[in-house]
């Protein structure tokens, strides 16, 4: 299990190659959210490459040696990770290769190469790219760098949670989108060490329902497919530590529509100038659509920059 103390030396470690994103009240606002009268977004999509991606990757790549990296480093990712491995790359100037499914943007990719990163396609979802950049990994002796279950990339993403509590001590629940569960393993680990009583809400897909299906059953389940078309929110299994973390963690799991996100993604572009992807608006489509409650501050936090779900 990953502990506050790896959270914060990961701060310590990562702070001059990321940046502290600013956290915001949603008002004033024409269209208010009765359920939620005091809410707050944490900006991830102003991080360096468009999401919280950067601080997982970064703290990954600052906690091995350097003989390894310069090897080279590899991963798989539905776009948003790979960005944040191929920063770390472009740190280090380390070969990177990013492996994604053919599902991917187009858009995504072109960044990928932008940051000096090679990309190969493999496989129809995250799952197969992944297989795919493990067996890569093994036969060239690459760094892979998980975009989940690394307990170095969970710790460099729960430094956002340290952020929340500095900006908004007094938050009442915080809301979290899921896709693999390191974001919200990593936030939640700091937010419940440091404020126990702050409630986390954690949000999937309802086309990917892949640790809501999880907590229900009591143990890990791999989905037979996925039907979102919000990739980064789309693995069809996590992992131990991440299940384990949410088990002990997070307080509640609700399921979002690609519609729902996409209301959301246009409301935070109409509202707050804000060009969220959809798993960006994840967090705020559960509170649109009224699953989240609460008369203390909210925060929901916009994970990812983007365009998709505002065209």
């Amino acid at each position: 299990m990953i502990e506050l103390s790896d959270i914060q030396a990961a701060r310590q470690r990562i702070q001059a190659h990321v940046r502290r994103t600013p956290m915001i009240a949603a008002q004033p606002v024409r269209k208010t959210i009765p359920n939620v009268p005091d809410l707050h977004l944490k900006l991830e999509n102003m991080q360096i490459v468009g999401s919280f991606k950067a601080r997982g990757a970064v703290n990954k790549l600052l906690s091995l040696p350097h003989d390894q990296v310069a090897c080279g480093i590899i991963t798989a990712s539905g776009g948003n990770h790979g960005l944040g491995v191929a920063y770390a790359g472009w740190l280090a100037q380390a070969p990177t290769k990013i492996y994604l499914p053919h599902s991917t943007p187009k858009h995504k990719a072109e960044k990928l190469a932008e940051w000096g990163a090679e990309v190969i396609y493999e496989g129809a979802v995250w799952d197969d790219a992944n297989r795919a950049a493990l067996r890569h990994a093994e036969r060239d002796g690459l760094a892979y760098f998980h975009p989940f279950a690394d307990p170095a990339v969970i710790a460099g993403q729960g430094t956002i949670g340290l952020e929340i509590l500095e900006a908004l001590p007094d938050i009442h629940t915080l809301v979290i989108a899921i896709g693999g569960g390191g974001l919200i393993s990593g936030i939640s680990v700091a937010i419940k060490a440091l404020r126990p009583e702050v409630r986390i809400i954690g949000v999937e897909a309802t086309g990917a329902p892949t640790l809501y299906e999880s907590l229900k059953a009591g143990h890990l389940i791999e989905l037979a497919e996925i039907t979102t078309v919000a990739g980064t929110l789309a693995p069809r299994r996590s992992e131990q530590i991440n299940f384990d973390i949410i088990r002990s963690h997070v307080d509640q799991i609700v399921l979002v529509t690609d519609e729902e996100m996409g209301a959301a993604a246009r409301w935070l572009w109409a509202e707050m100038g804000i060009a969220a992807e959809l798993s960006g608006a994840a967090a705020l489509a559960a509170i649109l659509t009224g699953q989240v409650q609460a008369d203390g501050k909210v925060c929901a936090l916009v994970c990812g920059a983007g365009t998709d779900g505002i065209a």
